[in-house]
């Protein structure tokens, strides 16, 4: 067994392959950039090895350096985690010509399967099916749009070398393809280093199906059943499930063999992921499609360890040194469900926009998983796990992806798993930032997503105009309406207390009129608790000060973040924000008396909606534009953002060029 690796990657992954490999009693070294010099996996690893400025391009992707680390510190084997370089083959070739090994796939199946083009046509000769498509080299955008009229709209343009949902554009016309082309180019060169595009037709009402592989060097290949990754924004996946609750038996029996018999035919080893992409509108499920095959860990691979009790990174870490799996397949069982929400730093309720910045308050629900080595310990604390690498004070990088955390919770029932999900939401502090933990929560209780009837379009198809958060019914409503008058009287009650007030004694209000959305509710506290005269049952501690209460009201049970504001409450809880106004009763009625504030008209500028790079300005002053036509693009967590028009006009200035770093709502230019 190896004595010391290093980890060539950050954040999240660094610390979860670090926590592994210290049970094991294996030394670890991290690798960091100036971004990243005060981050929690280099304090946490043996030691550590500063390789460059913040870009990617100048220190993660940059494998000399890796290898510089590695003999400085005598590392006899590289974790490549996932993203950067752990699927390049270069990179793979140059450990093995030091005499490093490569915790991951040997080099030929790398490059047969990471390249998309190429492992589509080694799968067709296989047997096995692929989606119908282009594999050839594009030449250019008039050759795009050539193809894409032949194949059938809609069509899908990937990066060759792309993932992480990166490099990826889907064109339901000739206008997409001609837009869309050469942004996958660029996203796939500025990420990965490889410009080359491949166009396949899309699936309509797709799932996302994955089978989780695992093979060791002397010919032993199993798979660990399968992951529902279908809810996807901008296909990047954004809920993991393990099972899948559309997967029969013999559906898995079924992929997961075809899967293994393609892993074998590239003589694969360590843990890697087949993607399949299966026609929702065929209950049967034969109808699937090998879409990738992923070589090497995934970020979701935490809800695998839950239902079988695998450690996937100590599996990779033994089969790299040489050992022999364990197991067989009769051994991989399912106990239970997990599921996956990815924590992001991007904003529901602006569209998704990036938000990068310091984490100024950062509490997770549980303390951050530690591998104990324990087979019920990979499901963390009471059925809830939470893998970070952040810390409260750190800063959201701009130059890297926006994961905050991932948060897996694990029941016996799906059921279960997702009620979980939402308890601990409700439990995740963040602040500083937009964070995408209401929405993730709205998913949880989706009808849809209880019944199991996902497809790759599920956001797009149920939140067509957006995130406005998730929908209240009236009774949740009139539960935090007594929450708020509880909270409001104690509030009260403490500013009486305060030193400097009139002689006698002042009594804190106990009637309170609490405006939830349209509606006004009359709250009392006296012997009972009655809101619009009905009483109810609730049950809290608040202390002014608090800023996550947990309260049962009824048979309810929430968890909600509070923020005092100056007529009120922020209350937030089951993925929404509710302002509430809070006032005594007895001068609630004065409000009809207050001007309400128009907001100003925005409409004329082009507002830069995220930091970011400014790539592309496509128009200049005393230019006519329409509704729709671009504007210009922004680039923010290395995807690309087009800017259009909201009506038709003319420029009447342009405040930015292509190159500048924007601030969030930077002008860009003016319209008139």
């Amino acid at each position: 067994m190896f004595k010391k690796i290093l980890i060539a990657n950050r954040g999240e992954i660094a610390c979860r392959v670090i926590k592994t490999a210290r049970r094991m009693g294996i030394q670890t070294v991290a690798v960091y950039s100036d971004a990243d010099a005060r981050a929690p996996f280099v304090q946490m690893a043996d030691e550590a090895v500063h390789i460059g400025p913040a870009p990617a391009a100048q220190s993660y992707l940059i494998a000399d350096k890796i290898i510089a680390a590695c003999k400085a510190t005598g590392a006899e084997a590289v974790h490549p985690g996932y993203g950067f370089l752990s699927e390049r083959t270069s990179f793979a070739e140059a450990l093995a010509a030091e005499g490093i090994e490569f915790i991951g796939p040997p080099v030929n199946a790398i490059a047969a399967m990471g390249d998309k083009i190429e492992s589509k046509k080694l799968a067709k000769e296989a047997g096995v099916n692929v989606v119908p498509g282009f594999v050839g080299e594009i030449e250019d955008t008039e050759h795009a749009v050539r193809i894409s009229n032949e194949i059938g709209y809609p069509v899908m343009m990937k990066a060759s070398a792309g993932g992480g949902g990166k490099g990826m554009r889907l064109a339901y016309n000739e206008k997409d393809v001609r837009e869309g082309f050469e942004s996958v180019k660029r996203e796939g060169l500025n990420s990965f280093g490889d410009d080359r595009v491949f166009i396949e037709k899309f699936i309509l009402n797709p799932r996302h199906i994955e089978i989780q592989i695992l093979g060791d060097k002397h010919g032993n290949v199993l798979y660990l059943n399968e992951r529902e990754c279908s809810i996807q924004r901008r296909h990047q996946k954004v809920v993991e499930e393990a099972p899948s609750p559309f997967v029969t038996d013999k559906m898995r029996k079924a992929m997961g063999e075809q899967c293994v018999a393609l892993s074998k035919a590239v003589g694969y080893y360590s843990a890697g992921t087949v993607e399949l992409i299966v026609s929702g509108a065929d209950p049967s499920g034969e109808s699937f499609y090998f879409l990738e095959m992923n070589t090497r860990l995934q970020v979701e691979h935490p809800v695998t360890e839950c239902i079988t009790g695998v450690d996937l990174v100590e599996q990779m870490i033994r089969v790299a040194a040489g050992e022999k799996l364990a197991m067989t397949q009769d051994d991989v069982k399912i106990d239970g469900w997990a599921i996956e929400n990815r924590v992001y730093a991007e904003d529901p309720y602006r569209g998704f926009l990036p938000s990068t910045g310091r984490l100024v308050r950062y509490q997770p629900p549980v303390a951050g998983w530690e591998d104990d080595g324990a087979e019920n310990g990979r499901r963390g604390v009471d059925g809830v796990r939470v893998d970070d690498g952040v810390y409260e004070g750190g800063e959201v990088s701009m130059f890297y992806d926006p994961m905050i955390a991932k948060l897996i919770t694990w029941g016996k029932t799906r059921d279960e798993a997702a009620d979980k999900q939402i308890e601990a939401l409700d439990r995740f502090e963040i602040e500083g930032l937009g964070h995408n933990i209401d929405f993730v929560s709205a998913i949880m209780q989706h009808p849809r997503f209880r019944s199991g009837e996902l497809t790759t379009g599920f956001i797009a198809e149920e939140y067509p105009e957006g995130f406005t958060g998730a929908a209240a019914s009236d009774e949740v409503k009139s539960h935090l309406a007594a929450v708020a008058g509880f909270i409001a009287t104690a509030r009260a009650d403490r500013a009486r207390q305060v030193d400097g007030q009139l002689d006698s004694e002042l009594d804190p209000p106990y009637e309170w009129a609490v405006k939830i959305g349209d509606h006004t509710f009359a709250v009392e506290l006296g012997d009972d608790i009655t809101v619009d005269g009905a009483v109810v049952d609730l049950a809290m501690e608040y202390t002014p000060g608090d800023r996550v209460v947990s309260a049962e009201v009824g048979d309810a049970t929430f968890g909600i973040k509070v923020e005092p504001t100056r007529m009120g409450l922020k209350m937030t809880t089951r993925g929404a924000i509710h302002n509430v106004q809070v006032l005594p009763a007895r001068i609630a009625h004065l409000t009809r008396h207050m001007i309400e504030k128009v907001p100003p008209d925005l409409s004329k500028y082009l507002i830069c909606p995220m930091p970011g790079l400014l790539v592309a300005l496509h128009v200049a002053e005393g230019d006519k534009v329409e509704a729709g036509q671009p504007l210009a693009v922004v680039e923010a967590m290395k995807m690309e953002n087009i800017l259009r028009a909201e009506k038709s006009a003319t420029v009447k200035t342009v405040n930015a060029k292509a190159g500048d770093s924007l601030a969030v709502d930077a002008i860009i230019l003016e319209l008139e």
